[in-house]
């Protein structure tokens, strides 16, 4: 008797899974044990064994494409066994039909074949590459390099591209042998994970209606195209409209636009086009005269002895640079937002005294195999505090309040393209040697993009630090999921009131970034109140 084969559930967060590879075509005996395919999940790529035996009927999703979790994805039973009523009340299967009218109606506007719409990649004996998920927080991936072109012969292991990610840059495996028949993308271009970037195959394959059903909708897009561009045309017309001084004048719309804004008039320019029309480079090139006379008496026109004063007319050019927006920025654009107007953030400032923390970490550094920073004190000093403070170590989890038992500390580092923030795990039973060493280490991977999403995921609380740049005092948006984060400002010479004499002093500023789902004002101020008194203690911190 047949039975359905069901997308599984292969990690704790996972809501579905992409079919990065079938192992397993139709017809083929499978036995329990064996592997059908790899499966994409939201953490890595996972080989999928079979629990069960028989002959595979049917394949629903292809490679490349994402499946929820319990959805058929496969049928196994008898050769030539009818398994249609398993399909018939399975959700994804139905939604297949709409799916297949929409390609229908495409090809009829592309004038394609009906045949071409039912082309695998199996029937051809090719296998598509799309663009894989790289890290949990991966939308889009950019080719930073092809590491083979068309026609070469590549191997399963063989990393055919460089993809940068929101995070890093990372090599892609072909997952395949044979001939790079297609490249659907050049460097620098960008695809959404799961679009197709290349097809390996057999050499002199013909892929092109593998090709053709891709840009078949593309191209009944492209037909209402004309429409939309008649639109705009008739909507820019008024634009080019001029002032009745120089109606009369021929020239070009985009002449009449340019003279317009820097307030030319149309009369006094010479036009270089055929018949005396003018043109763009003529309004661009045109430097208007001085005012006239007439002008002249008109501002000398108040009864006083001062002579007349003639500006010289100024043409200035605005200008201005657009860069496209990376996919880090871009990760940051968006996991920012929703942190600032999803969490109701609220801030705590202290002021610590540094002198001692100043003379013990020239102390330690005498001794020390690796320098220690302020920063790394600080680190220390916040997991120490959290241990004490479990609430100000938790994360709103929508229906729960999570209260992490381990102290992850995420130090937040600059790069060139944006912000990165790894983390320093365990970081309470850690030696201020252990984690200065660990931060430079990340911080040259940072620079280098070589962090892994290992090396950035699971912060219970973040440290966020501009001393180095001269901020007395900032605020920071709370780095989700975690409940709380803390920014530090530079340490400061300042006069301060010890012993009721005013003497000089060592002041840093910390600021304190809760979530209030979670965090009390005066849990947080409790908290403070601890870190502190650790900072300014620092010999605790070694106990």
């Amino acid at each position: 008797m047949a039975e359905v084969v069901r997308m599984p559930k292969m990690s704790d967060t996972m809501t579905e899974g992409v079919i990065a590879k079938w192992h397993k075509k139709v017809g083929d005996k499978v036995n329990s044990g064996d592997l059908v395919a790899e499966i994409e999940t939201d953490k890595a790529t996972m080989d999928f064994e079979s629990y069960q035996e028989g002959t595979l009927l049917y394949i629903g999703p292809k490679e490349g494409e994402a499946v929820a979790i319990d959805a058929v994805i496969a049928v196994l039973g008898e050769p030539g066994e009818d398994f249609q009523a398993l399909l018939s009340g399975d959700a994804p299967a139905a939604e297949k039909a709409p799916e297949k009218t929409e390609e229908k109606k495409a090809e009829e506007v592309s004038g394609l074949e009906s045949s071409a719409s039912t082309v695998t990649p199996e029937e051809l004996g090719c296998t598509v590459i799309t663009m894989p998920l790289l890290s949990d927080t991966m939308k889009e991936g950019v080719i930073a390099q092809w590491n083979f072109k068309v026609g070469d012969t590549i191997k399963s292991d063989d990393a055919i591209a460089d993809v940068e990610t929101d995070k890093a840059t990372m090599e892609v495996t072909a997952y395949a042998d044979g001939t790079l028949l297609y490249v659907g993308l050049e460097a620098g271009q960008a695809a959404k994970v799961n679009d197709i970037i290349a097809i390996v195959g057999p050499a002199g394959t013909d892929i092109t209606p593998l090709l053709n059903q891709k840009s078949a909708p593309a191209k009944a897009e492209t037909a209402e195209a004309p429409k939309a561009d008649s639109a705009a045309a008739v909507t820019a017309a008024p634009v080019a409209s001029s002032s009745s001084d120089d109606s009369r004048v021929k020239a070009s719309p985009l002449a009449r636009k340019i003279a317009q804004e820097k307030g030319i008039n149309l009369s006094d320019i010479k036009g270089s086009a055929d018949g005396g029309r003018i043109v763009k480079k003529d309004v661009e090139s045109f430097v208007p005269v001085a005012a006239q006379p007439a002008e002249t008496k008109a501002v000398a026109a108040p009864a006083t002895e001062a002579k007349a004063i003639t500006l010289p007319t100024f043409v200035g050019e605005e200008r201005y640079t657009e860069k496209p927006v990376n996919q880090m920025r871009k990760t940051i654009a968006r996991r920012l937002a929703e942190s600032l107007f999803t969490a109701p953030h609220f801030y705590l400032t202290v002021s610590i005294d540094m002198d001692n923390a100043m003379a013990a970490r020239a102390q330690i550094n005498e001794v020390a195999p690796v320098k220690v920073s302020f920063n790394d004190i600080v680190v220390k000093a916040v997991a120490v505090a959290l241990k004490k403070h479990p609430a100000v170590n938790s994360s709103w989890q929508g229906d729960k309040i999570r209260f992490n038992e381990h102290t992850n500390i995420g130090v937040a580092m600059a790069v060139e393209d944006g912000l990165l923030v790894p983390v320093v795990r365990f970081a309470d039973g850690k030696s201020l040697s252990h984690i200065s060493a660990e931060v430079k280490d990340f911080a040259q991977k940072a620079k280098a993009k070589k962090l892994q999403p290992a090396d950035w995921e699971g912060s219970t609380f973040t440290v966020s630090n501009l001393g180095m740049f001269g901020i007395d005092e900032f605020t920071s948006i709370i780095n989700s999921p975690d409940g709380a984060i803390l920014s530090v400002g530079a340490i400061q010479a300042v006069p301060v009131v010890k012993n009721g004499a005013v003497v000089p002093g060592n002041v840093m500023k910390v600021t304190l970034g809760c979530d209030h789902r979670v965090v009390d004002g005066a849990t947080g101020a409790a908290f403070l109140q601890t870190l502190k008194s650790l900072v300014e203690n620092p010999v605790r911190l070694l106990a």
